[in-house]
């Protein structure tokens, strides 16, 4: 059977649910995956060209985009279950023409896309594209979701929200280790300003928005419908409440490794245990209340919960609720891969 897939994604929804999709097929297969993006050319536009020499620093982080944030949150996908991945962003006009240039560069022997199911240019692939790759590709291609056929339903949607954010929160938590081991390995310190953002982002977002609308709207209906999530429930609320201090920790760890690096032990060893203790919480909600949730909850339930995760700045990279978080997500994952030799 197939060994390598390639997978195309944007930032959508719909492409969202294609990973979801892409890890479950190669996980049965037992195959790995190439993830794959790609980009305008920022700087052969006019406003590129000016920007690159009144303001070099946005230029940069204009022509990189959203495609890091993107393939990051794939990686997280697939890291879960421990499912072999690469990545890779590529610029140029053409995207199905990209598609079947990677898809032979890496040897892949399936390409493994969705279809937004119309023509037009919407964001990387829509309709158009996937048709041409579908007259030019010499490999098989398996359209696994068309957005116009996708089975609707507000279960699907809030889930789909729901673990979006957890691979962003994912993505960030890679980050820090990441920061971490790049410092043991050269014996420097890490980028301190680096690992703060990247804990100022999970103050701002899961502590302030991801977790009270777990709390309000995912738990307490589960917790209404049945009470055989009650333990379980308890303790990631419990959680919830002690986060919030443990980030105040390791801010306080990077703080005493400003003036004295002696300290960076102690900030690896706090590091290392909130990103586990981050991963345990994140795995519980995915592997034990998400289910529990699709068991109990009814079609009124999964209404109001996703109605609720749509609402107030999430950082989905295409959402359009809150363009600061969104910017701010892409940006730390553009410092990530530029730091872990992203392709």
């Amino acid at each position: 059977m197939y060994r390598h897939l390639l997978v195309p994604l944007d930032g959508s929804e719909l492409a969202t649910n294609l990973v979801t999709q892409s890890v479950e097929f190669a996980r049965t297969l037992g195959a790995r995956i190439t993830f794959f993006t790609a980009r305008e050319d920022f700087g052969a536009s006019g406003e590129g060209a000016l920007q690159r020499t009144l303001a070099p620093q946005d230029y940069v982080d204009q022509a990189a985009g959203d495609a890091y944030a993107i393939l990051a949150k794939a990686k997280a996908a697939a890291g879960q279950v421990e499912l072999r991945c690469d990545t890779v962003v590529r610029t140029g006009a053409r995207p199905w023409e990209l598609i079947l240039q990677v898809a032979e560069e890496r040897g892949c022997d399936l390409i493994f896309m969705a279809s937004h199911g119309r023509r037009g240019l919407q964001a990387f692939v829509p309709g158009s594209q996937t048709q041409k790759v579908l007259a030019h590709a010499r490999l098989p291609v398996l359209v696994a979701t068309v957005e116009r056929n996708a089975p609707a339903g507000a279960a699907r949607a809030a889930i789909g929200i729901i673990q979006d954010e957890h691979r962003s929160i994912a993505s960030v938590l890679a980050g820090l280790r990441a920061a971490m081991r790049e410092a043991r390995r050269r014996d420097t310190l890490p980028d301190l300003d680096f690992i703060a953002a990247l804990l100022h982002y999970i103050k701002s977002f899961p502590e302030v928005l991801h977790h009270p609308k777990e709390e309000r709207f995912l738990f307490s209906k589960l917790a209404a419908r049945t009470r055989d999530a009650d333990e379980i429930l308890a303790v990631l609320r419990h959680e919830h409440e002690e986060g919030g201090a443990i980030v105040a920790d390791v801010e306080a760890a990077v703080e005493r490794c400003r003036s004295d690096r002696s300290g960076l032990a102690t900030l690896a060893l706090a590091v290392d245990a909130f990103i586990e203790s981050q991963w345990r919480h994140l795995n519980t909600e995915e592997e034990i209340i998400l289910p529990a949730a699709l068991e109990h909850l009814s079609d009124e339930d999964w209404r109001e919960v996703e109605q609720a995760f749509r609402e107030n700045g999430d950082s989905r990279v295409g959402g359009e609720y809150d363009e600061g978080f969104k910017k701010r997500f892409a940006k730390l994952m553009n410092v990530t891969a530029a730091g872990d030799n992203w392709q």
